[in-house]
């Protein structure tokens, strides 16, 4: 009799972790939430830092509550990208992570275009410039004490697989978003740790998803009651990776769109694409499941709205996303739109005021209450998603038939009909728990419980629960609005936009 088998995920986002328990057989695919606990950056004199160690041990309590529910045959886990921990000679952790979002990186893209031009790290790397990737973080620590006494770098999955099993390893999804791995080859770039001056030693080896990356810690095993030596799998830990790997597409050429605190929308490729309009229209190459390549644009997602939502609730103001959603439903359309990637809106702080300046810097009416505040922020993605993706199938030469919305953003019905309407094209939205499944699979296929990529999204498509978004009316509005929205940060955009 065919067999189900159960897998744990641990899946770390930007403002809360989880285990979740996948079910796999050869035709069931199913997913528990065993436990969810906060993500909660913390400010300390230093700048804003990851409170790693409660996030482990939020892993630690979840794989716990997920054994108590029967036999794991594997762990594997996915986090955000970019952000690491150093370890000295003794595998001991120097300092607390910092935050992408800390400003420590002020200024130090440019004293790295100083060593190696923004042309020559994107022929290497094929790298979106964001001002927290790894490259820049490292060049913002280059003379601090933990750097100098640090042996080994890991990105944050890379960190807690490590405190998991005790085994050291990079896996090349996340990896490939750091700056410092060839886009072409696949392996760590010495040219330019070499014209950077960076530590080469502090790279590890590269693990593909799907290859083991040892087994529990005894001490691991015991706390959470799992049995002695459970494999832990490398996913793709990058967990935008793992959100493609459950794109229920079943035929080629899709587009995606990876929804959440950041939209991440492009295509998936069979070769990166190096060329100096790619990156003049500021698009990244990282690596993918088997090979493949993620060609994509991170736009500042739903990060908007929980701004808006945090700083409302502190005011004494509604702040229930259906109800916002509701109101924003019945906003007119079209009052005002707003730059998703303008810096100001980077950090944690004030958004609706953030907004309502943008607006007013740009001679536009300040939206009018919070329903019209929604209404703006999800037509200006909408707008971002229609932009991003009609400028990745022009500069990879592809058509695309329909996008794929994966992720929580999946969930929401508005945003959803919002870039059927902008994009033009038919958009197909869940699997909400995409970067779970992503996982999950990826485990289930070292397991030998399915075959390929193709089988792995077929799956998908078969037993999770899809919803059709049809593009409504004429693309005369949209094309209005996309002419007139203040797209100040997407490089030369409007160069390549027809």
């Amino acid at each position: 009799m065919p067999r189900t088998t159960r897998y744990a995920a641990a899946d770390l986002g930007a403002t809360s972790g989880r285990v979740i328990v996948g079910r796999v057989g050869p035709h069931d695919l199913g997913l528990t939430e065993s436990h969810r606990f906060p993500n909660t950056p913390v400010r300390l004199p230093t700048g804003l830092h990851w409170d790693l160690p409660a996030l482990f041990q939020g892993v630690l309590d979840g794989l716990r509550e997920a054994g108590r529910g029967g036999e794991i045959a594997s762990v594997g886990v996915d986090t955000w990208a970019v952000d690491y921990g150093l370890l000295d000679r003794d595998g001991a952790l120097l300092g607390t992570p910092h935050h992408y979002r800390d400003s420590r990186t002020d200024g130090a893209p440019e004293r790295v275009w100083e060593k190696v031009s923004p042309q020559d790290l994107y022929r290497t790397t094929g790298l979106q410039h964001l001002p927290f990737n790894t490259v820049y973080q490292l060049e913002a620590a280059r003379d601090s004490a933990q750097l100098a006494a640090a042996e080994s770098l890991l990105l944050v999955p890379d960190l807690l697989t490590y405190w998991l099993t005790g085994a050291i390893g990079a896996e090349e999804t996340n990896a490939s978003t750091t700056g410092l791995l060839d886009a072409r080859t696949g392996t760590w770039s010495k040219e330019l740790t070499d014209r950077l001056g960076l530590p080469a030693r502090l790279l590890p080896t590269l693990r593909s998803p799907g290859t083991p990356a040892g087994t529990l810690l005894p001490h691991v095993a015991s706390y959470t009651g799992l049995r002695e030596r459970t494999p832990v799998v490398t996913a793709a830990s990058h967990d935008t990776a793992s959100a493609v790997v459950a794109v229920p597409a079943t035929e080629p050429g899709f587009a995606y769109i990876s929804c959440g605190t950041w939209s991440l929308a492009g295509l998936e490729l069979d070769a990166p694409v190096l060329t100096e309009a790619s990156r003049a229209a500021n698009f990244t190459n990282e690596r993918g499941i088997d090979g493949t390549t993620r060609y994509l644009r991170n736009i500042m997602g739903m990060w908007l709205v929980e701004e808006c939502r945090r700083a409302w609730e502190r005011a004494g103001l509604p702040s229930r996303l259906p109800t916002l959603l509701a109101q924003a439903a019945e906003a007119p359309a079209f009052v005002s739109l707003v730059d998703p990637d303008a810096p100001e809106f980077m950090a944690p702080g004030d958004m609706p005021a953030r907004i309502d300046a943008f607006c007013e810097r740009t001679g536009q009416r300040r939206p009018a209450g919070q329903g019209a505040m929604v209404r703006c922020i999800l037509e200006s993605l909408a707008l971002a998603h229609r932009r991003t993706l009609h400028t990745a199938a022009r500069l990879a030469d592809r058509d695309i038939p329909r996008v794929h919305m994966v992720g929580g953003g999946s969930r929401n019905e508005l945003l959803c009909q919002l870039t059927a309407d902008a994009t033009g094209l038919t958009v197909v939205a869940g699997p909400a728990e995409a970067t779970a499944l992503g996982n999950v699979l990826v485990q289930a296929r070292a397991d030998g419980q399915i075959g390929d990529l193709p089988s792995m999204r077929r799956l998908i498509a078969d037993t999770q629960n899809l919803r059709h978004y049809a593009p409504r009316g004429t693309t005369a509005a949209w094309e209005s609005a996309a002419a007139r929205l203040p797209f100040e940060h997407f490089e030369h955009f409007e160069h390549f936009e027809q």
